[in-house]
């Protein structure tokens, strides 16, 4: 077994760098199945996310190549089935979008529910309330999502909830349904700003993406296209909180500082300085933080994704804090493994009130989810003694070399395959 190890409480200092979005990626990447030719996709992170889609449409039929480090070609022409197995999706949510990919190219889908992140229920009622207006034919048959149209049309489509996966997977589908298609109550989160200006490089017509209404003018035909995916807003706030908890003095670079307002309002608030300067963000913190309350919102608003990292900085606030998760049901398991912490966290439904302690102290935890995975990490690093860390497969299919970067600006950080007992006895 794979863990995490590291010796808390160790200021960090300089510069670390943000991959490309996973959220974009892991959306792009579906994408280019409904292109004609040959996609270049660059800044890729180099996760495990990332790396299962891609095996995903190589197995369809797709030839994907890495041509560098951080850039993936991919020609799907290949591609000759709508049917997915589930041995392929098992292990991602965002297989999901082979749907919209799918029927968009071949008017019919069949996928398995997918996998990933098990932090509440998320049900696809929007996705084939999407799908459905366009034409489209959707069931559901022992734990298959099974799509077909004799032909798409487009159609206005209002979303009874703000869903970024709804959203995505109703613009791939419309991309190349007859007529106009407008979504209403979309989502405007980064990446699917990103999701949008890759298909129009394709040669798709999509305007309005990043405001509440898009709107889809379906074309014969996507060509190949070279892109580059935006820097990765959550792994940017990771970075940004867990210099706040190890009290750092950390650039974190290659960012949009746009996308992490609500992020830095809130460091802010709490008397952490964040100073913008180019596509780089400092954060400094020399004192003790304050208590503040947080709702996590669809963007603008602050990121379901950054509350549990969030959690972990504010369990050593001055005073007490609460969070209101207003997005996902039961996203509060990971309080269990702060509190072997010492974290004093008390949940009800949706609600956390976080009593700030004065320190966290290393424990033997473990990542029940992506996002929690990094507030496990936040925690360490501003923890007194050794934490570990299981179920670090979690936060690896989000951050890029988390263990270099961290190290690169002073955490005693490591990835280890048996517990070394030398390590314990040296941070002692």
């Amino acid at each position: 077994m794979e863990k995490f190890f590291i010796n808390g409480q160790k200021k960090l200092n300089g510069k670390i760098k943000v991959s490309g979005a996973k959220n974009a990626a892991v959306a792009i990447i579906p994408a280019t199945i409904i292109s004609d030719g040959v996609c270049n996709i660059e800044n890729i992170p180099n996760i495990s996310d990332v790396t299962l889609i891609g095996k995903i449409l190589e197995k369809m039929g797709a030839k994907v190549r890495l041509t560098s480090k951080s850039s993936l070609e991919i020609d799907p022409r290949g591609i000759s089935s709508s049917d997915v197995s589930y041995d392929l999706v098992k292990k991602m949510r965002a297989s999901s979008y082979l749907l919209g990919a799918l029927l968009a190219r071949f008017h019919s889908a069949s996928v398995p529910f997918p996998g990933g992140c098990n932090f509440g229920v998320r049900p696809i009622d929007q996705h084939l309330k999407g799908f459905s207006a366009l034409g489209t034919e959707c069931k559901v048959e022992n734990g298959i999502v099974k799509i077909r149209a004799n032909k798409l049309a487009g159609s206005s489509i209002y979303l009874d909830i703000v869903s970024v996966g709804a959203t995505i997977n109703i613009m791939l589908a419309a991309t190349k349904a007859n007529g106009l298609t407008i979504i209403e109550n979309a989502a405007k989160e980064p990446h699917i700003v990103d999701l949008a200006n890759f298909l129009n490089s394709m040669g798709a017509d999509i305007t309005g993406a990043g405001t509440d209404c898009i709107k889809i003018k379906g074309v014969s035909k996507l060509s190949g296209s070279s892109y580059s995916i935006i820097p990765d807003q959550i792994e940017a706030g990771s970075y940004m909180v867990a210099a706040a908890a190890a009290s750092g003095n950390v650039w974190v670079e290659n960012v949009i500082p746009k996308h992490l307002e609500s992020i830095s309002a809130k460091l802010q608030e709490i008397g952490v300085k964040v100073e913008e300067r180019g596509d780089t963000i400092r954060v400094v913190r020399s004192g003790k933080i304050k208590k503040c309350n947080i709702k996590t919102m669809p963007h603008p608003g602050f990121p379901t994704d950054m509350q549990p990292q969030i959690a972990a900085l504010l369990s050593t606030a001055d005073g007490t804090s609460i969070i209101n998760e207003s997005v996902w049901d039961n996203r509060f398991k990971y309080t269990d493994e702060l509190g072997k912490m010492g974290a004093n966290i008390s949940v009800d439904g949706k609600i956390a009130v976080i009593n700030g302690i004065k320190e966290l102290v290393g424990a033997p935890v473990k990542a029940i989810d992506l996002r929690a995975g990094a507030a496990m990490v936040v925690a360490g690093l501003c923890a007194k003694g050794v934490t570990s860390i299981e179920n670090i497969h979690y936060i690896e299919r989000g951050y890029e070399n988390i263990v270099d970067k961290l190290s690169g600006i002073g955490a005693d950080i490591k990835k280890v395959v048996e517990p070394d007992e030398d390590f314990f006895e040296k941070a002692l």
